[in-house]
């Protein structure tokens, strides 16, 4: 059982960044996939970054070298930082889990198990 809880989004200036973090409890990120999802009005969840237990990091093309996935152990946190934040970046941000140790698309939501509740981030042009 894991739970995941997300929090630093809100409204931010086009151009600007902000930090997404994801509490979670239940276990340690110890064999934990880690995944950040967002969804728009009227559009599908879709993939944004991903984080292995070996630190191996992956990045969907639209935040490709403006974003970082990352965690704390010793916080049993992980963060979705955002640089030079876009207009198409507003969304519902999704904290989201499931296990490394079994063969999956890190990319597909089928993969993760575990989902937070979602924090919003708005952009202002």
């Amino acid at each position: 059982q894991v739970q995941l809880v997300e929090s630093g989004g809100g409204l931010v200036q086009a151009g600007g960044s902000l930090r997404l973090s994801c509490a979670a409890s239940g276990r340690t990120f110890r064999n934990l996939l880690m995944g950040w999802f967002r969804q728009a009005p009227g559009k599908e969840r879709e993939f944004v970054a991903a984080l292995r237990w070996s630190d191996s990091t992956y990045y969907a093309d639209s935040v490709t070298g403006r974003s970082t996935i990352s965690r704390d152990n010793a916080k049993n946190t992980v963060y979705l930082q955002m640089n030079s934040l876009k207009a198409e970046d507003a969304a519902v941000y999704y904290c989201a889990a499931g296990s490394d140790l079994y063969r999956g698309s890190v990319y597909s939501t089928d993969t993760y198990n575990y989902w937070g509740q979602g924090t919003q981030v708005t952009v202002s042009s």
